[in-house]
């Protein structure tokens, strides 16, 4: 089925300006949705509101917007207030300025579209993309939508471009916040680091070796128990004592080795097992001048 655009854009780059269409590049299938229910007859939960002070239930039509600027104390605004100060969709993506790719850290990475070229957009859409791809910069720009500002990024792929929404500098925390302790890296414990990490490492990332077993496991029960089916329920495991286990780094790091080696050779053999033999010719075998004594 092919993808439905969201919406129309238009892309401004200077006094150029790239008519898009907007589709979403990402499914939530992060995790399987369960409804609240009564558990005495089956049926849906409705959620309400209860007032903390009177202990009753709050319409929707009595309810105001609010915020706590003190301690339990409240400035309140009307919806038209508030309507007032939503940002005012246009329809742009403004880009502000073009930087090096590699210098945006994934941290700030948020949403992610698909653009493609909307009616008569094709050549500058085309244009963009390859400045971007030759000059290994992309664009950084403001777009408005849902009452919102948002920073976003425009870069170049294979194909087209990608519209990935940022996240903005206050919205995330610096590393230094949390509690790092210093530690020593012998010269030994580093060569074997390295070694192990070479020898499980990938030229490519390929997302399709990666599934969520916790979803598939999920569905897979929620499909006996439609069936009628009942669930085992593994006995629970003895709770461990808080902390990390104490271990030796080295005897680690050596044993960590050997097991992503055997892995290696394990399916390398099993690759070579898929291999049609090889046919020998007369060229191919060795005379006994060649092959020397036993």
């Amino acid at each position: 089925m092919a993808a439905r655009s969201l919406a129309s854009l238009t892309i401004s780059f200077g006094l150029v300006s790239i008519p898009v269409k907007l589709y979403s590049a990402t499914q939530s299938r992060a995790g399987v949705s369960f409804n609240l229910l009564h558990g005495k007859c089956g049926s849906r939960l409705r959620q309400q509101y209860i007032c903390i002070k009177e202990d009753v239930v709050v319409e929707r039509a009595d309810m105001v917007k609010g915020f706590e600027f003190a301690k339990d104390q409240y400035v309140t605004f009307t919806p038209e207030e508030l309507k007032e100060l939503e940002e005012a969709a246009t329809g742009t993506v403004e880009i502000t300025e073009f930087v090096p790719a590699e210098k945006i850290d994934p941290i700030y990475y948020d949403k992610a579209y698909f653009l493609a070229p909307d009616k008569g957009g094709a050549k500058p859409y085309a244009l963009l993309s390859e400045g971007m791809r030759k000059t290994g910069r992309c664009a950084l720009a403001r777009w408005a939508a849902r009452g919102k500002q948002y920073l976003v990024q425009v870069r170049p792929v294979e194909d087209g471009l990608i519209m990935q929404q940022l996240l903005y500098a206050d919205e995330v925390r610096p590393i230094s916040e949390i509690e790092i302790a210093p530690a020593e890296v012998k010269e030994a414990e580093l060569k074997l680091a390295i070694q192990l990490i070479e020898q499980i490492s990938a030229d490519e990332f390929n997302p399709k070796e990666y599934e969520d077993d916790v979803r598939k496991r999920i569905e897979a029960a929620v499909e006996k128990k439609v069936k009628g089916q009942e669930i085992s329920i593994s006995p629970s495991a003895p709770e461990g004592k808080g902390g990390a286990q104490v271990i030796d780094l080295m005897e680690a790091l050596r044993a960590s080795v050997g097991k992503a080696s055997a892995k290696r050779s394990g399916s390398a053999a099993k690759g070579a097992e898929r291999k049609p033999p090889k046919r020998a010719t007369l060229a191919s075998v060795p005379t006994r001048a060649k092959v020397g004594r036993r």
